[in-house]
């Protein structure tokens, strides 16, 4: 034991020394000052936000000069980084989701920069790649944002980034061949892509000025939709709204693809929460109509369709969350029927599938998964392995089984399969690790604050 704290002393006393030792190159200061609403504040180093200028580009030069040096001369830095790529050099597998035969996952070997987009026909099926993101530049720098299949699982639409903008392209493959189309969406931001018929809606800003993509104010956010095999410049535009140029617009679609969902949120106004607007593709009138019109700081999501109704997982009302069936119809708060009441847990997720609902609650900082009817009536609970978070459950109305990852704090991320008929989980796929996780015990123990709060906390030992 002695020895032990003679050596940490030693490291420790070095890297006190070190850090003594550290002298940072001198960063100028500039008169700046601005005046926000009668005050006065000072920012002398406004000069650091062009990024891109030669002056700031030596500042990072000599900052990183500095950082490194003291970093490179820790002796122990070596024999650290080597022990955290063994733990963490496993594989890593997404939950996987199916579509015409096929299930689609994504698989990180270990260290690869980004997961690679797989599918197997069946369970056991052979696997292919479709997607590796690691091959798209030579810096590894562009990355696989979205990948969305069309109902009939005949296409994919996907969308790439690069070099970290939050720009995307979208692109279509045909999922028979493998082979891209000669659709390229482009201009794409803060955007959810969804699927109706032959065609995709996604959400983008107008064209920036040539020079000017990386610095251009983003405003007048708009839904759009691109019908597969057409340029982008034929694409139709769904949903505008210039009155208000800050707001965020994205479109979804019932699982049957009859109803079509906007989404609205508004930065411009600090607010929260969205509203949530709706029309009927089989109506002859296809203008957005509200379910919940003004925004905010409550949020609405669309479940599915039950009846006729849109089950919707909000906060209204409900601090913890809970479920309310609203009829398109007659949409007024008044109207809205209570189908999960909000109860002590507060609910972290919610989905349906095979013709349930899975709902996913927080208690003393972990899961607790029931399954109810559509209806709103608790069935039963789903008995997880451990202290622990789990998520997923995502699936179609048809489906006759889900998938869920669970981890813990000495469990490692584990997906599991559950049977809904038969109320049984086994485990689809566990990753091999570089020590063993039954080597340690988690236990959870609660402790009383000063107020009388009782407190969970964990306590993990070898």
């Amino acid at each position: 034991m002695i020895k032990w704290f003679l050596l940490w002393a030693v490291v420790l006393s070095s890297a006190d020394f070190c850090i003594a030792q550290l002298a940072y190159p001198p960063t100028k200061k500039i008169e700046q000052t601005d005046n926000y609403h009668g005050t006065a504040v000072s920012d002398p180093y406004r000069w650091l936000e062009n990024d891109t200028s030669a002056e700031t580009k030596e500042w990072v030069t000599k900052q990183n000069a500095v950082t490194y040096k003291y970093l490179e001369a820790i002796p122990y830095r070596d024999s650290i980084k080597k022990r955290l790529q063994e733990l963490y050099n496993y594989e890593r597998y997404s939950i996987p989701f199916h579509k015409n035969g096929y299930f689609y996952f994504a698989k990180n070997d270990g260290l690869q920069n980004h997961a690679v987009l797989y599918r197997q026909k069946g369970l056991d099926g052979p696997i292919e790649q479709i997607i590796d993101p690691n091959t798209l530049s030579a810096d590894a720098t562009t990355a696989l944002d979205h990948f969305v299949l069309s109902k009939d699982g005949r296409y994919a639409a996907y969308s790439l980034s690069r070099a970290g903008s939050d720009w995307r392209t979208v692109f279509v493959k045909d999922m028979t061949t493998l082979k891209d189309l000669t659709d390229s969406v482009q201009w794409a931001k803060a955007t959810a892509i969804e699927w109706q018929k032959n065609g995709f809606y996604y959400s983008r800003y107008p064209t920036p000025e040539k020079g000017m993509e990386l610095s251009s104010k983003n405003d007048n956010h708009q839904v759009w939709y691109h019908k597969v095999g057409s340029a982008q410049d034929a694409d139709r535009l769904v949903f505008e709204d210039k009155s208000a140029p800050q707001r965020f617009h994205n479109a979804s679609t019932s699982e049957d693809e009859r109803y079509v969902f906007l989404n609205v949120q508004d930065r411009g106004k600090a607010k929260t929460g969205n509203g949530l607007w709706y029309y009927d593709s089989k109506s002859a009138d296809q203008t957005f109509k509200p379910l919940v019109k003004d925004i905010g700081d409550f949020s609405y999501s669309i479940i599915t369709v039950h009846n006729g109704r849109f089950l919707v997982y909000t906060n209204d009302g409900a601090k913890n969350y809970r479920v309310v069936s609203i009829d398109g119809a007659n949409p007024d708060p008044a109207n809205w029927q209570t189908v999960i009441a909000e109860g002590s847990e507060n609910i972290t997720g919610i989905s349906a599938a095979g013709g349930k609902l899975f709902v996913t609650y927080l208690k003393d900082v972990t899961s607790r998964v029931y399954v109810y009817s559509l209806d709103g009536k608790r069935e039963k609970a789903i008995t997880l392995p451990a202290p622990g978070t789990a998520s997923g459950f995502g699936g179609k109305k048809e489906d006759k089984e889900v998938f869920y990852v669970f981890n813990g704090m000495t469990y490692p991320p584990t997906i599991f399969k559950y049977d809904i008929a038969a109320d049984k989980s086994t485990v689809f796929r566990k990753p091999e690790l570089a020590f063993k996780p039954e080597d340690y015990a988690t236990e959870q123990v609660f402790f009383t604050s000063k107020d009388g709060t009782k407190v969970p906390m964990f306590i993990v030992y070898k």
